[in-house]
């Protein structure tokens, strides 16, 4: 006999823990779990096994074969190397599949089981008496009818030879003659006289396998007149079995008219009596097809069709079945389950696997730092706009935080629980963008996926889109985008059929769109569209009574990216931070906070004067400065005249390459190019004047 430990005693090993114990090549000796609540150690302990939590304390007790069941491969190698060379050692996956196949073989033993009883409960449910012989002529089953009928006990005749129980029953004569016989007289050794039908059982070869027989004891007719004075009773029993059932139970007549139904039918649906009960099976349908019309017209029943039905539309699973009574069709009986309790558990279910899976926006409205008058009014201008559909675009310098709003905004807004996703429209080119942002259909472009793409809109559906520097996009995309915002559909790059989608479009940017609109490069009706609910996000310069708490807050999260135990700023240090105007922004306060705190000794807790790294004040300086004379010309012109010189020198410094220049200058390489188009700079032109 095999020695076996098990070492994992969840639902793999308790199965083989079952299935092992039934054997008697193998003795378990032992299973273990780290976990002393797992349920095989209650089985193992009906068994008289022992139990453990650590499978090392029995891998030298002589053991043959070690069953894996923990699924852990960690566990798995070092079983492999700590037992001996003789000991088979069978991996997890077995126990796994060991699992599946028991349940499924307990499975199909109960559904056997249940039919067999489902049987037997039939057979003796009826009031003729039914005896069953097999091809050697011996009693094989005998219902309850037939066992008052004969008067003898069952129990006692099973298993005999028909002839002692009822000689002249005639069913060894049709194991021979393959014959039925029909309503046949016959008298019984106890006196009652009975009619009976004797049928031979033939098999799928053509061979006799046995006979039964059906018998009414006519002596009851007597009987059962006096009991039909009983049925109003039995009616009376029937509908109260009938309505105190949970499911919900209809009955209609044979041509499809309501007779009844029960209270739990009311419940589910919504109609009463009625509106139901003289009125036609399809009175009830919201959604699909009377399956009690189809019953009494095929006369087959049906089980598990969905419908919804009554004026709530009840999503509900039918089981339909037809009433024969003496071969002639007398109705139909539907059941209907309540599939709207589960349907809303898998609905939970789903939301919160999408959650976990699609949670991309990480930020709420209490990671946002400050409470200056300026970023108050921000916040309760983006805490507004969560609570509607409505767009939403986010305005403010770089570096201010506008995707922190938008992120908040979505967890705020009723789509929190749907897909967030975030598109930088500067960051992509306009091809790939417009593929990225609407899709494409099969065979759009060289090198298209096989089946084509969704679009980033269509996966944001029922969700929200960020478009971050929604000012760098083309006038063709404006377009796309524009038909987005106003007929909630796209098209896909290369198809003509309209999809329709459910997005919450967040926009942001720091260009000037007002001018961008004078200047031709924006379109005004989007920008309308865009500024429904438009939230100014002001720079550090202008709430800077929020300097001293953004800096504590960026401590504490550095700390943790340093590991350093950073706790406080000095008040010369502190002083320097508001003095300062801050063009980067909070971007800036970040990068300057990291900086000090990476040059700080690793004992010190405050971060000082010293500390900090050098200020550019410049800005500041100039406004000392004497003014220039003034040479009549707008701040538009003066404007204008720097950009050009500014671009102009920018571009000769990098040999005229328009990416570095572009990278040097903070701007796009489209928004590059266009400024080089508007004031006609060009390299050979350029070269030429230099």
């Amino acid at each position: 006999m095999k020695r076996v430990l098990i070492v994992g005693a969840g639902k793999g090993g308790t199965a083989l823990l079952q299935l092992l114990n039934e054997t008697d090549r193998m003795k378990v000796v032992a299973i273990t779990d780290i976990d002393p609540e797992a349920k095989g150690f209650a089985l193992a302990h009906s068994y008289g096994i022992s139990t453990g939590r650590d499978w090392q304390d029995w891998i030298h007790r002589e053991i043959d074969i070690v069953i894996e069941a923990t699924g852990s491969d960690t566990v798995f190698e070092e079983i492999r190397s700590t037992r001996k060379r003789s000991t088979v050692l069978i991996p997890g996956s077995v126990a796994y599949i060991t699992s599946e196949l028991l349940e499924e073989k307990e499975s199909l033993v109960q559904k056997l089981k249940e039919q067999t009883d489902n049987q037997h409960l039939i057979l003796n449910s009826i009031h003729d008496g039914m005896i069953v012989i097999s091809k050697d002529e011996h009693v094989s089953f005998m219902n309850k009818s037939a066992e008052r009928i004969l008067g003898r006990d069952r129990n006692r005749i099973i298993g005999r030879p028909v002839q002692d129980i009822i000689p002249t029953s005639r069913l060894p004569h049709l194991l021979e003659s393959k014959e039925k016989e029909v309503n046949q007289k016959l008298e019984l050794d106890n006196g009652k006289k009975v009619i009976t039908t004797r049928i031979p059982m033939i098999g799928e070869d053509g061979q006799v396998i046995g006979a039964y027989a059906v018998f009414k004891d006519i002596t009851e007719v007597v009987d059962l007149a006096e009991e039909i004075t009983d049925l109003k009773e039995v009616k009376t029993m029937l509908e109260a079995i009938i309505h105190s059932s949970d499911e919900a139970i209809s009955v209609v007549d044979e041509i499809g008219n309501g007779l009844m139904i029960n209270p739990a039918y009311t419940r589910i649906t919504g109609l009463e009596e009625k509106d139901i009960v003289g009125r036609p099976a399809t009175v009830d349908i919201s959604e699909g097809e009377s399956m009690h019309m189809k019953v009494l017209k095929t006369r087959k029943p049906v089980r598990g069709v969905r419908l919804k039905v009554g004026p709530a539309k009840r999503d509900v699973l039918v089981n339909v079945a037809p009433v024969i009574v003496d071969g002639e069709l007398r109705g139909s009986v539907g059941v209907l389950h309540d599939l709207s309790e589960i349907e809303s558990l898998t609905n939970e279910l789903k939301r919160a696997r999408q959650i976990i899976r699609n949670l991309e926006a990480k930020y709420t409205f209490d990671d946002i730092i400050g409470n200056s008058e300026e970023m108050t009014l921000a916040l309760e201008q983006a805490k507004v706009g969560a609570k509607t559909p409505a767009t939403v675009l986010l305005r403010g310098e770089s570096g201010t935080g506008k995707e922190l709003f938008a992120h908040a905004i979505h967890n705020e807004s009723e789509r929190r629980h749907n897909k967030f996703i975030r598109v930088n429209c500067a960051a992509v080119e306009e091809s790939l963008l417009e593929r990225e942002l609407f899709g494409y259909v099969d065979g759009a472009f060289s090198g298209a996926r096989r089946g084509g793409k969704k679009g980033l809109f269509e996966e944001a559906n029922s969700g929200s889109i960020f478009l971050d520097e929604i000012g760098e996009l083309t006038l063709p995309m404006q377009a796309k985008l524009l038909r987005v915002l106003q007929e909630n559909e796209v098209i896909r790059v290369g198809g003509t059929k309209p999809i329709h989608v459910d997005v919450r479009v967040i926009a942001a940017t720091n260009m000037n769109l007002e001018k961008a609109i004078m200047t031709k490069v924006f379109r005004e009706d989007l920008y309308y569209r865009l500024n429904r609910l438009p939230i100014y996000i002001p720079p550090l310069r202008e709430r800077k009574s929020d300097v001293k708490m953004l800096s504590h807050h960026l401590i504490e999260r550095l700390n943790e990216d340093y590991g350093r135990n950073v706790t406080s700023l000095s008040g010369e240090a502190l002083a320097l931070l508001e003095e300062y105007d801050w063009p980067g922004n909070v971007r800036e306060l970040e990068n300057i906070i990291g900086r000090a705190m990476i040059y700080m000794d690793h004992l010190e807790e405050t971060i000082k004067a010293d500390h900090l790294p050098r200020l550019n004040h410049d800005a500041k300086s100039e406004l000392n400065e004497p003014q220039a004379a003034w040479l009549g010309e707008t701040l538009q012109q003066a404007v204008d005249d720097f950009e050009r010189k500014l671009l102009a020198d920018a571009f000769r410094a990098h040999h005229f390459n328009k990416t570095q220049t572009a990278k040097a200058l903070g701007i796009s390489v489209r928004n590059l190019y266009y400024k080089l188009e508007k004031y006609g700079l060009d390299k050979n032109t350029m070269q030429d004047s230099s």
